[in-house]
């Protein structure tokens, strides 16, 4: 079976004023379809860098990036805007709601993006928030909703296109330690009907969760173990 994210040799410098950063310098990394793997490292670690380059947010400076069988490291902005919007669904620490439209409305905005009818999205919209126990909540706007809520909100939009992978960047950052608990059982609910979740965190106990946990340190990969 092929990996779902076969990345090669990837560095990614940046240039700032006068000097180059070498931020990653020369990762090489796996993930198969289903894993559920936790992203850490200290601030400074490269992290953040190499979740961009998962979700094509950005591009590397050398190396190969092959997902799901498209080699996405030297496609042009466009073409990785629709591999966004296709194959990875974002879940964000703040959230990243649009303020004064309805959960409903929230969550099909990938599907406008994908060319769905008003009604598929409708259809669709509504079965992903109902999976994240949000059916009747569909006609609310965020600040009618806790942050416990709004984060569903934002887990159902990353959902409503069927991606390939789920990818998390730190999505407790922003909720007490009962909230967490709540959207990290989510997550594991997820991960069981078949989703491949990357999550970004600097905390071991939202790692636990997770069957893999890779660690990066000065731009490298430090460990890779599966439980």
């Amino acid at each position: 079976m092929k990996p779902l994210i076969k990345i090669t040799n990837i560095k990614r410098d940046f240039v700032l004023g006068d000097e180059i950063v070498y931020v990653l310098k020369g990762i090489d990394l796996e993930i198969n379809k289903g894993e559920y793997v936790a992203l850490m490292g200290p601030s400074g670690s490269g992290k953040s860098t190499l979740m961009n380059l998962l979700g094509c947010l950005d591009t590397p400076t050398s190396g190969n990036y092959i997902l799901n069988g498209k080699d996405v490291s030297k496609m042009k902005d466009d073409e990785l805007a629709e591999i966004r919007n296709k194959e990875i669904g974002f879940v964000f620490q703040t959230f990243n709601l649009l303020p004064r439209t309805t959960a409903l409305e929230n969550v099909a905005l990938p599907m406008v993006y994908a060319g769905y009818s008003k009604a598929e999205r409708r259809i669709r919209a509504t079965e992903v928030l109902e999976q994240v126990s949000l059916g009747d909540r569909i006609l609310h706007q965020p600040n009618q909703l806790s942050g416990g809520q709004r984060q569903r909100v934002a887990i159902a939009r990353a959902l409503v296109n069927n991606p390939s992978i789920i990818l998390a960047d730190e999505p407790t950052g922003n909720l007490d330690s009962k909230t967490s608990e709540e959207i990290m059982k989510l997550l594991a609910e997820i991960h069981n009907n078949g989703n491949t979740i990357i999550v970004v965190t600097h905390e071991e106990e939202i790692a636990e969760h997770a069957n893999r946990i890779i660690r990066l340190r000065d731009g490298m990969i430090e460990s890779d173990i599966t439980k």
